[in-house]
């Protein structure tokens, strides 16, 4: 019986012409509709600037990985012979205590290769950025160089370098090992 109910309901109702009251359903339903959609074109309007947002953060942190990854590179490939230059230094010391022994005259060509030698070894380093530190005759300065001994001297303004006693080398701008000095008193 509820069927029939339902269906003659049906019929009627399709039989009734359109009143306002219906029409205003249909209008406010249409509202809603175009409410609906107006709130959903917003939300995907905020849903578009968030992602715009995320990308330019992504790519700006992108930019920032790249930036900082070719800086450390250019500083690996600036020092790369740090290591192997702090190595050779005693190899230069030595050479050059060498080259101040004396020697006999049956001796002078092994000198004479002894300084070839070290000369060339000078050149290839200075070719790499690793230079001498030059202090001698200048005010001592405690980043460049290490003042072992003090001793008083006349005619030389206090606080000035009068003798290297181990030469110190940098390359670049790195100190690779700091001058050992005696400074004037």
């Amino acid at each position: 019986m509820a069927k029939k109910n339902k269906e003659k309901e049906k019929e009627i109702k399709q039989e009734i012409p359109e009143t306002e009251e219906t029409v205003e359903e249909e209008e406010i339903e249409e509202t809603v509709e175009d409410l609906n959609a107006e709130s959903e074109t917003e939300l995907l309007k905020k849903e578009i600037d968030r992602l715009k947002n995320d990308y330019a953060r992504a790519y700006a942190d992108t930019e920032n990985l790249k930036k900082r990854l070719m800086a450390e590179a250019e500083q690996t490939r600036k020092y790369r012979i740090q290591s192997f230059a702090k190595e050779i230094l005693p190899v230069i010391d030595n050479l050059e205590r060498a080259l101040k022994t004396e020697v006999a005259e049956s001796d002078e060509g092994f000198k004479k290769g002894i300084e070839m030698t070290y000369h060339q070894l000078i050149a290839a380093l200075k070719n790499e950025g690793v230079e001498e530190i030059d202090c001698l005759n200048k005010p001592f300065d405690a980043n460049l160089a290490q003042a072992i001994m003090q001793e008083k001297k006349e005619d030389t303004e206090a606080g000035t370098v009068i003798e290297i006693l181990q030469k110190g080398y940098k390359l670049k701008d790195r100190i690779l090992r700091p001058a050992m000095v005696k400074v004037s008193e």
